[in-house]
């Protein structure tokens, strides 16, 4: 089984970037996706596979905090107030604070 874990681009030079995953900075090979700086993509492997919705990616990493908890070394994520489901939104801080 693969995992690919979303991570924020957070800098792009030719086909390297520099992403976030939550606090944590890596270098990925970007030459297979279109990704620009300030969007989210899968990363597997060391290479980023997909470029993936906002909304999704807090999804999934909000799923992957609920599952692993303190072991993937995300910090928690802030909510603001419920929607009309009763669940809470994930707020996203100014300058790139994500996860």
């Amino acid at each position: 089984m693969c995992l690919g874990i979303p991570a924020l681009v957070k800098e792009r030079s030719g086909d390297i970037g520099k992403v976030d995953f939550g606090g944590t900075a890596r270098e990925v090979n970007l030459s297979l996706v279109d990704a620009k700086v300030g969007e989210y993509v899968i990363v597997h492997a060391g290479f980023a596979i997909q470029v993936m919705e906002e909304k999704h990616a807090l999804e999934t990493l909000e799923l992957f905090r609920d599952v692993y908890g303190e072991q993937l070394g995300l910090p928690e994520q802030e909510t603001g107030p419920a929607d009309a489901s009763g669940k809470k939104k994930a707020i996203r801080k100014k300058g790139g604070g994500h996860a």
